[in-house]
């Protein structure tokens, strides 16, 4: 019998005895030898969740990505942009512990070197960068839906400043591959188990899920900035070469740093709720637990072993699958670890799923 097979039979299993447990059909899972999560995920102990699955003006968003200021730091404090990302513009800010922190908040991440997922064999150096200190919520999201156009986004656009080879920025024909209009883009954001709603409503500080990789690349464009690499967002969430367990550090999840099962079990609260004790090494919230996010990478596995500088894994024209990490509110602790890894095909809307933006300094 296969590993493969064997890891399906040992979920299929778990589905029936954990009501965190849903459908793990898509799902690709990190098992090098020593790749954080992998042993534990691959013996059925990990549990994953999949229920049921601006005015329209194309943005270089990304190139030059949006000024922020200073480092958060350990202290985790939060700094507002400048200059206020299309998303946030006329929006109260409602984020965080205390609902009154702007949800565009941004801190530097300085760079480093690092071993990928805690492997040996996948160094990598990152070169500062900046990184959203929430996932996106409803709120912004619907700003991006009411200036929504299928062609908005420019090609070459929403690329890693420091990666002039690996990642060649938005693909004109990933424009057919989003829906047609804004209301087709608002039909898709209505998957089960989804977070997004079309007027305003209780939900406008929660993270958004039910977003595409397509979608979520091209709201971060829009923005003024990127989808995080995968070295780029584990990087972050492991507090660089710390290497952390955690984005917080070696404390196992309790319901005080992380939203997941079974504090909040398959509740997707407003980003920043569990600020700051479950907040990274440099101030951004929900890196574990709440909403899984959306990298810009194609799944690789194992990783390439020679050392990489800036790089990501990001073909000009690909319909393979994403990475997306950082585990959800329909995840079992065993999944919130810094070095677990998922993918999924890019045009899938998943209740689960959602996005949170990097930008280049």
């Amino acid at each position: 019998m296969s590993r493969r097979l064997v890891v399906s039979i040992a979920f299929a299993s778990a589905l029936l005895a954990n009501a965190c447990m849903h459908d793990f059909s898509g799902y690709h899972l990190q098992d090098e030898a020593g790749g954080g999560t992998g042993s534990a995920l691959n013996s059925g102990a990990g549990r994953a969740d999949d229920e049921a699955g601006a005015a329209g003006v194309s943005s270089e968003g990304g190139s030059a990505g949006v000024a922020v200021a200073g480092n958060a730091g350990a202290a985790g404090a939060h700094h507002e942009p400048p200059v206020t990302p299309p998303s946030c513009v006329g929006l109260p800010s409602t984020c965080g512990p205390t609902g009154d922190a702007s949800c565009c908040s941004v801190s530097v991440v300085t760079g480093g070197t690092y071993n990928r997922s805690n492997l040996g064999t996948a160094p990598a150096t990152v070169s500062d960068f900046a990184l959203d200190d929430y996932e996106v919520t409803v709120s912004r999201f619907r700003v991006f839906s009411a200036a929504y156009a299928q062609n908005m986004t420019l090609p070459g656009s929403g690329k890693n400043s420091h990666d002039m080879g690996g990642n060649p920025g938005w693909n004109a024909l990933w424009n057919t591959r989003l829906p047609a209009t804004a209301a087709a883009l608002g039909a898709a954001l209505q998957c089960p188990g989804g977070t997004f709603t079309p007027t305003p409503g209780a939900n406008e500080s929660k993270a958004v899920t039910c977003v595409s990789w397509y979608e979520a690349y091209a709201f971060c464009i829009w923005d003024g900035g990127r989808l995080p690499t995968e070295a780029e967002w584990n990087y972050a969430a492991a507090g660089g070469s710390d290497e952390r367990a955690y984005p917080w550090g070696a404390a196992s999840p309790d319901d005080t740093r992380a939203v997941f099962c079974p504090g909040s079990c398959n509740l997707v609260l407003a980003v920043g709720s569990k600020a700051p004790s479950g907040n990274g090494k440099w101030g951004q919230s929900d890196l574990v637990g709440n909403a899984w996010e959306w990298n810009l990478d194609v799944y690789t596995n194992p990783y390439p072993k020679a050392a990489c500088n800036d790089c990501a894994i990001a073909p000009a024209e690909s319909t393979e699958a994403r990475v997306f990490r950082g585990g959800s509110a329909g995840n079992e602790a065993s999944s919130l670890l810094a070095a677990t890894r998922y993918s999924r095909t890019p045009g899938d809307h998943n209740g689960f799923v959602g996005l949170r933006c990097a930008r280049n300094r």
